[in-house]
């Protein structure tokens, strides 16, 4: 059984900083990337981050790109989100997802096979 599970979504002010986590078990890493999806009241899934553990490359969205990292720490099977520099329009719920690789590109959201619960981010202004 896969499971993911986010946490360190809170309360921040603008040019504040959050870690979100992801503790992830059951999952092949051979197979399948994590990504950070978000997801903003009356707006679509939007994918921020990815990690690709075969090759371990990394992928941003332009408008997080120089304030978002994504890490991981293999031996806790955990993937991280450090968000630096937030702002109001980065307010929404954080969603850790994992995408077989190969079948589709890391912000095809529709693509992503498991999902977390999510986790709340709201900065305000």
């Amino acid at each position: 059984e896969v499971q993911l599970v986010e946490s360190g979504g809170g309360l921040v002010q603008t040019g504040g900083s959050l870690r979100l986590s992801c503790a992830i078990s059951g999952l092949n890493f051979d197979d399948y990337g994590i990504g950070w999806i978000r997801q903003a009241p009356g707006k679509k899934r939007e994918a921020v981050s990815y990690v690709s553990f075969s090759d371990d490359h990394t992928w941003y969205i332009d408008s997080v790109r120089g304030r978002f990292t994504i890490s991981s720490d293999n031996a806790k099977n955990t993937v991280y989100l450090q968000m630096n520099a937030l702002k109001p329009e980065d307010t929404a719920t954080y969603y850790c997802a994992a995408l077989e690789e190969g079948l589709s590109t890391w912000d095809s959201v529709s693509r992503y096979k498991y999902w977390g619960q999510g986790t709340q981010v709201t900065v305000s202004s």
